[in-house]
């Protein structure tokens, strides 16, 4: 990874990039904190900065609502309630936090009728077989709505900040490039084989063994319901490509950004690296960096180390000494004396490890921001709030 130099105008914390920024979006693999981390962004931004903040997750792993102490929320915003904020101490926050989880098969029906010619073809491509059984589920169908949604709720100017909790890493590649990728699936080769016959009742020599063969595998009917489906979905093609550019644009506005989130274990770093080397060559503004779950510094210290290694040498010496005071076995202590001290030095060895991965992975961005290690699970708002302490400035 290139080596990058800072520009004065450049943000210095997560509070001042979500400041500017209109839409953030959080990019990360599995099990790293991500969806938390979006959540606890958004509410710090709330408290902090004012104004309306959404955050909308697309994760289909569902999380949000447990972290954000809501129930039954889904494609429409949802407001967490002041009280809430109260009872996490922070009874006055400046503006407002919002929730939504993408739909999928309601996302498909709003667009269908958004972008259908009429309410007539809406209404066939709705009752439709083929769209009833496949719109939640087919190639793409919930990477590009997702960008949908993303773009209709900034359209419509309700929010001062949307925060987007992204699936994981390869998966949120996918939310990136589904507006050409659906471009490119209605404007196929095989999606025109498929509707030639249905559009004309002459069909060629050349795709005719095509036809037969399908015929006797799928069904004529099934045939039929496929290519009717994609006539009348073609009916939105000009639709579709004209929102996916305008997608395309606004995730490389200036007023969007990225933010990826790790852990510094290998794997997870890994895709970390991997993902913000592809931003960076796609031109995303990809501005911040939050590696979660990081040890403690003072693993890193050379004379605490030193000090955990004679605590373990010379654990039967101190354990003896230990014991005359507290009347306890002296065995007894100096295992618990060599467990301390050999676990210490343990967690020191992962600690330089972090180490050498942060080194690596802090080239790219202008934002770093570190989340240290939470004994506890997250799960209300106060947590959130109490983890966005520690990244938000």
């Amino acid at each position: 990874m290139a080596q990058r130099t800072k520009s004065e105008s450049e943000p210095t914390s997560l509070e001042s990039l979500l400041a500017a920024k209109e839409i953030a979006v959080f990019c990360g693999s599995g099990g790293v904190g991500k969806t938390t981390t979006a959540a606890a962004a958004a509410a710090m931004a709330a408290v902090k900065l004012g104004g309306k903040v959404l955050v909308l997750t697309v994760d289909p792993a569902k999380r949000l609502a447990n972290a954000l102490g809501l129930q039954g929320f889904g494609n429409e915003e949802k407001r967490v309630p002041v009280s809430a904020f109260k009872a996490a101490g922070q009874p006055h926050p400046r503006g407002e936090l919002w929730a939504a989880m993408l739909d999928t098969k309601q996302s498909w029906d709003n667009l269908v009728r958004r972008h259908a010619p009429d309410a007539v073809t809406a209404a066939r491509i709705l009752e439709n077989p083929l769209y009833q059984n496949i719109s939640g589920r087919f190639v793409q169908s919930h990477e590009y709505i997702a960008m949908e949604r993303l773009y209709e709720l900034h359209s419509e100017g309700n929010f001062d900040l949307i925060v987007v909790d992204t699936p994981p890493t390869r998966n949120a590649l996918d939310f990136i490039e589904a507006p050409e990728r659906m471009a490119e699936f209605f404007s196929s080769r095989l999606l025109r084989l498929l509707i030639v016959p249905y559009r004309s009742r002459v069909v060629n020599l050349a795709s005719r063994p095509f036809y037969q063969v399908a015929d006797r595998i799928l069904g004529s009917q099934f045939l039929q319901d496929i290519a009717e489906f994609f006539i009348l979905f073609q009916t939105m093609y000009a639709g579709f490509v004209e929102r996916s550019q305008a997608v395309a644009r606004l995730l490389r506005d200036k007023r969007t950004t990225f933010v990826v989130v790790t852990t510094l274990e290998a794997a997870p770093a890994h895709e970390a690296e991997f993902f913000i080397d592809v931003l960076t060559s796609k031109k995303f503004h990809l501005d911040a960096l939050v590696l979660n779950k990081v040890l403690p510094a003072y693993f890193n210290d050379e004379a605490a180390s030193s000090r955990a290694v004679m605590l373990a040498d010379r654990a039967p010496e101190l354990a003896a000494k230990v014991a005359g005071v507290t009347g306890d076995d002296p065995a007894q202590v100096e295992r618990v004396l060599i467990e301390v001290g050999e676990s210490f030095c343990n967690f020191g060895v992962v600690a330089q490890r972090e180490a050498s991965e942060r080194a690596q992975l802090s080239e790219a961005p202008a934002v770093v921001a570190s989340v240290p290690y939470f004994e506890t699970d997250i799960y209300d708002l106060e947590g959130l709030l109490r983890l966005g302490e520690k990244f938000w400035t």
